[in-house]
């Protein structure tokens, strides 16, 4: 598939497609994007067009696998450890220290969008330390990490990083610390250790379906995600996430993304290095 097959009426049946499935609201002239990720697709399924591809997925049941190796390939993004830092710091010396003094030792996590794991385990790898230097403070970490894709979770569960990957992030003192090398597979990979992975859940979950399975949490991470999405759909997931926190429960966004046009059930908690969001 070439961009000169591409024609405007399929793109924009794909488009309305990819927002119906998953909430994503893919731009005008994302053509190349398309052509990267679905060009190998279109082939195998034997179709010479977009368009023809669209057809097969509207007739295709819900769950089937084309559709689900569509969404996979157009709703997969870049990650890394400890994405953009600031956070992290503000999760290990701000939000943990004001949780511990609550009433309850026990704090759930929500890490949204997860992708391959990077970020839950990033976060994990926080709250071993905060327990290392703080002991006694919480008896009971939990942290439930979401994905769209089913792929990309079983990587995720799995914890293998290959060198390249490990790179992308992760300080030396910490992979040295956390990871173990694999030294039954013919290519160098790390696994995170046991002591971080069993704090983390990994389970499928679309965020413009409920969240009611999920219960409720004492901290979200939705980072780097709701820029994916309609301004309609921004407001109804941050409703939504308000109502799936815990009274005064705290919200990390990305570094580009801000709340203030599409909620009102967080007051904003600027920390030096950064901010958070706290539920009123």
């Amino acid at each position: 598939m070439s961009l000169s097959s591409i024609r405007s009426d399929d793109y924009e049946a794909f488009r309305l497609f990819l927002e119906e499935a998953c909430g994503i609201l893919l731009g005008k002239d994302k053509h190349y994007l398309v052509q990267s990720r679905l060009g190998k697709l279109v082939r195998e399924n034997g179709g010479g067009s977009l368009g023809e591809l669209v057809g097969k997925l509207r007739r295709e049941r819900q769950g089937g696998v084309l559709r689900e190796r569509v969404i996979e390939a157009m709703t997969t993004n870049e990650t890394f450890w400890f994405r953009d830092k600031h956070p992290f710091s503000i999760l290990e010396d701000t939000v943990l220290p004001a949780l511990s003094e609550g009433r309850s030792r026990s704090v759930r996590i929500w890490s949204a969008a997860c992708s391959t794991g990077q970020e839950p385990y990033s976060i994990s790898m926080v709250i071993q330390q905060y327990l290392s230097r703080n002991p006694g403070k919480l008896t009971d970490v939990q942290i439930t990490a979401t994905d769209i894709s089913t792929a990309v979770l079983e990587e995720a569960k799995a914890a293998y990083y290959d060198p390249m990957q490990l790179s992308r992030g992760l300080p030396d003192e910490l992979k040295q610390r956390y990871f173990l090398r694999d030294t039954t597979h013919w290519e160098e990979r790390w696994q995170v250790r046991e002591e971080i992975r069993r704090r983390v859940r990994f389970t499928v979950a679309n965020l413009q379906g409920s969240y009611a399975g999920l219960g409720k949490f004492d901290i979200i991470f939705c980072r780097n995600v709701l820029i994916y999405f309609s301004s309609e759909s921004k407001k109804d997931i941050l409703s939504r996430m308000a109502d799936t926190l815990n009274p005064e429960g705290y919200l990390f966004l990305g570094a580009s993304e801000s709340i203030s046009q599409y909620s009102e059930a967080f007051d904003m908690v600027r920390c030096p290095r950064g901010v958070v969001y706290r539920k009123k």
